[in-house]
């Protein structure tokens, strides 16, 4: 039982799968922790814009 084992664990094929997996796994990861923090401060600023745009007249008063 231990010598496929053994051979099994020494064997490289597909170790490049696993490294890409790995690499796009990390990629996500520093993505995702990147997007989280301009998603929440675009948000914000939509907000103060829309306020800011709501508090206008739009077209004018005839007399």
């Amino acid at each position: 039982m231990i010598p496929p084992l053994l051979k099994f664990l020494r064997c490289e094929i597909g170790a490049v799968t696993v490294d890409w997996v790995v690499l796009s796994a990390a990629v996500i990861g520093v993505g995702m922790l990147v997007l989280m923090p301009v998603a929440f401060a675009t948000d914000s600023s939509a907000v103060v814009i829309a306020d800011a745009i709501a508090d206008f007249e739009i077209g004018y008063e005839s007399d």
